[in-house]
């Protein structure tokens, strides 16, 4: 169902794009434990402990200052923050390697040190010193979170994107990844030494259960959102960390579209004031503004607003149970000229009488 404003054709609501509520109630996203190496139960070869040994060294010797080349042009891509279980946030993260520059099997490491934490050397001593085994368990338990995967290279992307996901409590942090050419069980003689890179992002984890705060996961832009037939499986879950509940959602990381595709927007909200009936009374607003080159901004359009409520919220909706909040819409970017956006999402509590806005910048090429 379209809406026309101004003589323009602008975007259906994804619930009505994908008819399968997506402003209907999903379960609590699932939080996963921070023991190492030991979030998705996984079976790992000798091969694969070695490798996570060696990994391990590398970033215990780079948070000491040793430089590690980036040999598979490994990038920081995007993250999103959204809320978890246990007062802790859940940020899905995706990085990209060359796959031209590798063969076989990647492995990624990722390490999550909160900044107010002791320094890393200390905690980790000399890479490849020996230690006892309780000095090692307390130094692990420092991190925030580690896990490592071992990604099949896939020939033809370019650059090849892997996502995957940590949970912590809000703070700031600094995420150390690894991708390093998996090892041979046996090596070919004088075969080169694989190929490593190492990049080290820093992040700020909101707080979303500041239940005074009116608060969103970022939002997240979607090539389009798939129902779940069953639940995933823990080792499922890491490699899809975009899989919510009881659906899973396809991000995009470029916010350049063609005016023969549509800007589908997600987001989840926190935190509003309920009436007596435990149901919230949110209004979300999208606007669109041009920006010209050189010039102001100005407004050029929006859709209208939707109402979450107990009118338009399933009977069974309940904060208490673990629903969740969404909004989202599917606007077809036909009628844009080309140039430059700006999306303003204005939600509106009108229970607690608050107001927060949230910002997506994107382009429309022909």
């Amino acid at each position: 169902m379209s809406c026309f404003v101004n003589g323009i054709i602008l975007g259906e609501s994804i619930l009505m794009k994908h008819r399968r509520g997506f402003l209907a109630v999903v379960g609590t996203i699932l939080a996963f434990s921070a023991v190492v190496f030991a979030q998705n139960e996984r079976k790992q070869t000798d091969a694969q402990k070695k490798e996570i040994q060696n990994i391990v060294k590398i970033v215990d010797g780079a948070a000491t200052g040793q430089a590690v080349p980036n040999d598979l042009d490994l990038k920081w891509v995007h993250e999103d923050m959204l809320k978890a279980q246990g007062n802790k946030e859940y940020v899905p993260f995706t990085v990209s390697i060359d796959p031209s520059k590798a063969t076989g099997n990647v492995a990624v490491y990722w390490r999550v040190v909160a900044k107010d934490a002791p320094n890393e050397a200390s905690q980790t001593g000399t890479a490849g010193q020996k230690k006892d085994d309780k000095e090692k368990d307390k130094k692990k338990s420092e991190y925030a979170y580690e896990d490592i995967t071992f990604v099949p290279v896939t020939a033809g992307q370019a650059p090849m994107r892997i996502s995957r996901s940590f949970t912590v409590p809000t703070g700031d942090y600094d995420v150390y990844i690894v991708a390093k050419e998996a090892a041979p069980d046996k090596a070919p003689k004088n075969a080169p030494p694989p190929k490593i890179s190492l990049l080290k992002q820093s992040i700020a984890v909101p707080d979303f259960w500041n239940t005074a705060q009116l608060n969103t996961s970022t939002v997240i832009i979607a090539s389009h959102i798939e129902p779940l037939p069953a639940p995933l499986t823990p080792q499922q879950q890491a490699d899809r960390p975009y899989a919510l509940g009881s659906m899973e959602i396809v991000p995009l990381f470029d916010t350049k579209f063609t005016k023969n595709s549509e800007l589908s927007t997600f987001m989840l909200i926190y935190n509003p004031k309920v009436d007596a009936a435990n149901k919230p009374d949110i209004t979300v607003e999208y606007n669109f503004y041009q920006k010209p080159a050189g010039q102001p901004e100005k407004f050029f359009n929006k859709t209208s607003p939707q109402n979450l409520n107990a009118q338009t919220l399933p009977p069974n909706f309940d904060f208490a149970a673990g629903h969740q909040l969404q909004t989202g819409q599917a606007v077809p970017l036909a009628s844009f000229p080309e140039g430059d956006y700006r999306l303003e999402i204005k939600i509106t509590d009108k229970i607690a009488n608050k107001t927060l806005t949230r910002d997506v910048n994107f382009t429309v090429t022909s």
